[in-house]
């Protein structure tokens, strides 16, 4: 999805008498406040046609007129900061992590009450507390992650299946969209996880409903929409999205209810032994501490196995595809990747898990594209739990948070030739992704930083190795490496616009 503004440019302007009328006054922030600097906005509307359709880049441009930090006014209601360098992040991240630990709801997270049970976009507090640590205690942890390799092997497996049927039937010289068979492995690889059973089929037309509602989701939530900036036309939602968000929320609910209901019934039947998954550990869980439910209800378990599949879908495939494309335009990066596995896996084997630690250079391609293209570029917004004194500015309680991780990727204070794909730069360097090196977070730091990023991390690259060790790669008839669209869209994650298509031949 992109961020259409011209869209809310005109239901704004029609709208316009309504919300003279109705808009009730803001109060006003104090003029004693000493905000960070930024550029003068329109009346109403503030800075919101300024930011274009990748808000990001727009922003990033503007640190060389207003410094490290960046206030903004989108619409009448939101104020934003803007943190643009590795240095400002450290600062917020160290010294102001837990004034800074809020999120901004919006408006299709209402649908059915998901903002109040989400981890990843909910108050932070003592449920949201009690959310991460089951879910890093009984998912993430590294010890959960080791005793699941079985299940994202079988997953990768079929990811490869797919690839060499469709491969079979595409016209000579056409590509296939290799990004949508990583993103079914990773939804398959959530619910064996979760469920224990696949739940995506590529040869399926609609392949499962769970998927298609899931897919829903992800799209409302990537568009920007005009009621959050304009709270008072949330009753009419101009847009559409709060009803479609309703209606495919519901859907997930649903068979996350026939999912639970399936469940309890097989634990009475006694059904046929298996591993324990992750909805075994939401049922039978009970609360010890004083922090903790006694239960979870069913509409807790619902939401936070919906934002599973919500946070670990799309940034996996989005993040493959794109070093993908970087190696693609970069043919000697590939080259020295390619002769990497060779010696490390060999020609006859397959990728394994454990075959990761011993490709350094596999390793940087991946560090190198994150920097590149993190998938979430402000990462998710936090918002202020209280008046905060920060970098000599007084960040008003309520104020959106955005740091661009993008900017910071790309600065030169921080990176030799910023612009330039060069795995390189991260042979035998201590800089990681884990959220300790504030040049480099694509997954974010601090208390909210991705809880999922120890599972991620290992599909990406088994992901990736596995279409590197199985296939060699070319490009379609008519597109050379110089010729790669890199035009980038804006939606929940900051994914190619047009997906890329190649051609995989058996290595």
């Amino acid at each position: 999805m992109e961020w259409e503004w011209s869209y809310l440019f005109f239901s704004t302007i029609i709208f316009l008498p309504v919300l003279l009328l109705i808009f009730p006054k803001k109060k006003a922030i104090s003029s004693s406040y000493r905000l960070p600097p930024g550029p003068p906005g329109l009346p109403i509307f503030g800075n919101m046609f300024e930011l274009g359709t990748l808000p990001y880049k727009k922003v990033a441009v503007l640190k060389q007129k207003y410094g490290p930090v960046l206030w903004l006014k989108i619409g009448p209601s939101i104020n934003s900061m803007v943190v643009q360098t590795a240095q400002a992040a450290a600062d917020l991240f160290k010294n102001h992590d837990i004034s800074f630990a809020d999120r901004c709801p919006v408006d299709v997270n209402q649908a059915h009450n998901y903002y109040q049970g989400s981890m990843a976009l909910g108050q932070y507090g003592s449920f949201w507390r009690f959310q991460r640590r089951i879910c890093t205690v009984e998912m993430f942890v590294n010890k959960k992650i080791n005793e699941t390799v079985s299940v994202r092997r079988k997953c990768v497996n079929d990811m490869v299946k797919w690839i060499e049927k469709e491969a079979n039937v595409v016209k000579k010289g056409s590509g296939i969209e290799v990004t949508r068979f990583v993103f079914l492995a990773s939804f398959n690889m959530l619910g064996n996880l979760i469920f224990s059973k696949d739940l995506a089929d590529p040869d399926s037309e609609e392949a499962s409903d769970f998927f298609n509602a899931m897919k829903g989701i992800m799209e409302w939530s990537g568009i920007p929409n005009v009621s959050d900036i304009f709270p008072s036309l949330k009753r009419f939602d101009l847009q559409s999205l709060r009803k479609k968000m309703t209606r495919d929320m519901g859907k997930a609910m649903e068979f996350g209810s026939a999912f639970l209901k399936e469940r309890e019934e097989e634990r009475i039947k006694g059904g046929e032994k298996r591993d324990k998954d992750f909805l075994d550990v939401l049922l039978e869980f009970e609360g010890t501490g004083k922090d903790e439910p006694a239960k979870l209800s069913e509409h807790e378990i619902k939401i936070l196995v919906m934002e599973m599949f919500l946070a670990g879908s799309e940034t996996t495939s989005s993040s493959v595809e794109w070093a993908l494309t970087e190696l693609l335009r970069h043919p000697e990066a590939m080259a020295k990747v390619k002769e990497e596995l060779s010696k490390v896996v060999g020609p006859n084997k397959k990728f394994e898990e454990s075959d990761i630690d011993n490709l350094p250079y596999m390793q940087a391609i991946l560090k190198e594209s994150l920097r590149l293209h993190p998938p979430l570029p402000f990462l998710i917004p936090r918002s202020t739990i209280q008046d905060t004194k920060f970098m000599g500015y007084d960040i008003p309680k309520g104020t959106q948070v955005l740091v661009n991780v993008w900017a910071i990727g790309r600065d030169p204070e921080c990176w030799d030739d910023p612009m330039s794909f060069k795995p390189e730069r991260f042979l035998g360097s201590k800089i990681d992704v884990k959220g300790q090196n504030y040049e480099l977070m694509p997954f974010g730091a601090g208390r909210r930083m991705c809880v999922g990023l120890p599972l991620g991390h290992r599909m990406m690259h088994f992901a990736l190795g596995s279409l590197l060790h199985e296939f060699d790669w070319e490009l379609p008839d008519g597109v050379s490496p110089k010729s790669i669209n890199m035009d980038e869209s804006l939606g929940v994650t900051a994914r190619k616009r047009h997906s890329l298509k190649v051609i995989p031949k058996k290595a």
